[in-house]
């Protein structure tokens, strides 16, 4: 088993918290990490299992008597019916680590967990395999900021990532089982993913009476991956209407397999009518999709920088998420239509990114960066992520990253 960044933070929250609850899309290794995590005397049930999903949704006490803590429940959201009974459970023992939740479709689940579980729960999310978990450094992996003491720490644990190879990680994607089986299993794997999340998933929350029609509707998502969302050329591809698109996006969002990166800006009202950038979670998944049939074609093709993109930016995610942190990620452009693909706010400073498809970046990559000072906040070191080999200074205070650091 491929060690998860994550393990440190699961163990270290049930010493903290009465509950668990772990996030993220289906197939990305969940179960698998918190049986790693577990020491053995835990017990595992999965509301996948239709005769133990019933008395949970019927019975939740008599479920919590049969299957006592300290318990592992796979896919909760299947009965939120269990929340009140495991608050009770967890008020009357009084002590850290009782359950462990998993779920696979988020935005539905934060409503039952924030009315019945706050304060007791600690929810964490994760996706599948990072660049440093395949390379057998999760452990070293640190969330991205582009400071001189996180590059030098990636520096001196980091492998060679060449050009070649990178679109092969890009193209394959990350989910655990594929990555096992190899390029060989990924067009019958991504097929059947998208069958059964559309069998499973898509008709359980919105009824979708044309799968079909859906299944256009991913493909042209896929296609979008790393540009501004405009739900009304989307609805008009589709001949759908925007109320639709705008369901069928937030089943995506709540399943864990797109990302919107929102817009920076001072006041947050603003901040939250701008429209966000889109981005596929899993770059093998949005790469099927958009039909590249080989990691050459699709390095060679339209959608080259816009995958690196999309590839880097769930990279940055998951060294926040992995973490157990919050990614403080937006994205900058103003009416005079200058642009940064990410800030980084922390330590109230923001951090400019630029990603570049380039192995020889210049000063002119990061020529943007002053924009940032429009946010109000200390600027601090600027990055461009690039195909460099090894890491340059481009300025005083830009330095030219590679893509194998992160």
């Amino acid at each position: 088993m491929i060690p998860r960044t994550l393990s440190q933070t699961i163990r270290n929250i049930s010493e903290s918290f009465p509950i668990l609850m772990l996030t993220g899309p289906r197939q990305v290794g969940k179960t698998t990490l918190l049986e790693m995590c577990s020491t053995g005397e835990r017990a595992y049930v999965t509301l996948d299992d239709l005769d133990m999903r019933r008395l949970a949704q019927e019975d939740p006490a008599l479920f919590l008597q049969t299957w006592p803590a300290p318990l592992t429940i796979d896919e909760v959201q299947y009965a939120p019916q269990l929340f009140s009974a495991i608050k009770m459970a967890v008020d009357k023992a009084g002590r850290n680590g009782l359950f462990w939740l998993t779920g696979s479709q988020k935005f539905e689940l934060m409503t039952g967990l924030t009315e019945s579980l706050a304060g007791r729960v600690a929810i964490v999310d994760l996706l599948g395999f990072s660049q440093a978990e395949q390379q057998g450094r999760a452990l070293a992996s640190q969330p991205f900021v582009p400071t001189p003491d996180w590059i030098r720490k990636a520096r001196q644990v980091a492998k060679p990532m060449p050009l070649k190879a990178l679109y092969e990680q890009i193209w394959l994607g990350a989910y655990p089982r594929l990555v096992a089986q190899g390029p060989q299993s990924r067009d019958l794997y991504y097929r059947s993913y998208v069958q059964t999340y559309l069998q499973r998933d898509v008709q359980d929350l919105l009824k979708v009476s044309d799968p079909l029609n859906f299944h256009r509707f991913l493909s042209v998502t896929a296609a979008r991956t790393g540009q501004l969302l405009n739900y009304a050329n989307m609805a008009n591809e589709l001949d759908i209407d925007n109320k639709t698109v705008k369901a069928w996006l937030s089943v995506l969002q709540a399943s864990g397999l797109v990302y919107l990166l929102q817009p920076y800006h001072r006041n947050v009202t603003k901040r939250m009518i701008k429209s966000p950038k889109i981005y596929f979670l899993d770059t093998g998944l949005a790469s099927y999709l958009t039909k590249w049939g080989s990691p050459e074609a699709l390095e060679a093709g339209s959608m080259s920088g816009p995958m690196l993109e999309t590839w880097a930016v769930s990279e940055i995610l998951k060294s926040y998420w992995h973490n157990g942190k919050e990614a403080p990620l937006y994205f900058y452009r103003d009416t005079e239509q200058r642009e940064i693909d990410l800030l980084i706010e922390a330590d109230d400073m923001i951090y400019p990114v630029e990603i570049k498809k380039t192995a020889t970046p210049s000063s002119l990559a990061s020529r943007q960066f002053s924009a940032a000072e429009n946010t109000g906040k200390k600027i601090g070191p600027g990055a461009v992520l690039c195909l460099t080999t090894k890491d340059v200074p481009l300025s005083d205070n830009v330095t030219a990253i590679p893509m194998a650091y992160l």
